[in-house]
This record gives structure tokens, sequence and C-alpha cells, in this order.
């Protein structure tokens, strides 16, 4: 870890163009969350939620309730709630994973699958296309880029969680 301070360091002009494209994509997909609230007719929290477990059923990698409240900063009680509303509205079951049936996994409905996709081919044109569009050399560029950002901000939430337990 570098000890650099953002705000007094100095930045290339790049370098600040990169990070308030960061900033600029995280708001946009923020906002494109939002909408896919409305359009499921879910609370922005349960939106977040459900779009979470889609992405990782997508990835063949399951969320857990623990899981899915440290991506959504959520404690594990009330992702419970959350989960138990995702139920009942049709868009998520339980599932025991393990032989011993002690894990427990949240995977979408195909009632959920479905509506993300309609809402993906209304929404989503624009973003795919943008990703379709990028030459393979350059999307291994910002694939590695994204992997080295991500885990820096995994590295510091890691810290700021260890931080916070020993205050």
């Amino acid at each position: 870890m570098t000890n650099a301070n953002s705000l007094s360091t100095s930045w290339s002009d790049l370098e600040y163009g990169v990070m308030h494209g960061l900033r600029d994509w995280a708001l946009a997909s923020d906002e494109l969350n939002r909408h896919l609230s409305v359009w499921m007719r879910l609370p922005p929290s349960d939106a977040e939620a459900l779009g979470q477990i889609v992405w990782a059923a997508q990835a063949e990698a399951p969320l857990s309730p623990v899981e899915l409240a440290r991506q959504i900063g959520m404690t594990s009680g009330a992702v419970s709630v959350l989960i138990d509303r995702l139920e009942r509205a049709g868009y998520v079951t339980r599932h025991r994973e393990d032989a011993d049936r002690r894990r427990v996994t949240v995977r979408p409905t195909s009632a959920a699958l479905d509506e993300t996709e309609r809402f993906l081919g209304f929404a989503g044109a624009e973003v795919a296309g943008a990703v379709r569009e990028t030459p393979a050399d350059e999307l291994r560029v910002v694939h590695a880029f994204l992997a080295r950002m991500t885990a820096a901000a995994a590295a510091a939430n890691a810290r700021l969680r260890e931080s916070q337990r020993g205050d």
C-alpha cells in the first residue's frame, strides 16, 4: 500500500480523468439500479440485492446471505428480512448447497431471471454495445485495470473493517 493521499497528491490529467470516469460510471450504474427497482416494483435495496443475486447466479457462484449482506452493506438480520420479501415476491429461493446442508445460498427464480432479462433488453443495449464494440486488446487492458482497482478497494475496505473493530 502506498500512502498517497488523493486530496494532496498531484495527479496527471489522465489519472484525474480516469478517477472521474470511474466515479461517473459508478453514478450512472447506480441510476440504472434505481431504474431496475422501479421496473421490478421493488424498494431500491431489494433491487440492488436481486441484481447481486442474479449476477452471482450468472457467474455460477451463488451468494450466501452473509456474502450478500457484505456486498450491499446491510446486517445479516436485515438481509434475512430482505430475502424473505424477495421470496414472497417470487424472485428468489433459498437453497442448501453442501452435503451437510448447513450452507445456504440464494438463487433467483426463473421469474426474476425473465424480468431482469426483459429490463436489460430494454435498458442495457447501450452498455452491452459499448463492451461489444471495444477491441479485445482494449478490453484486456481495462479488465486488468479494473481487477487492480477492485483489489485496491477490497484491501482498503478490509483495513477499514478491521480498524472499526479495533475502536
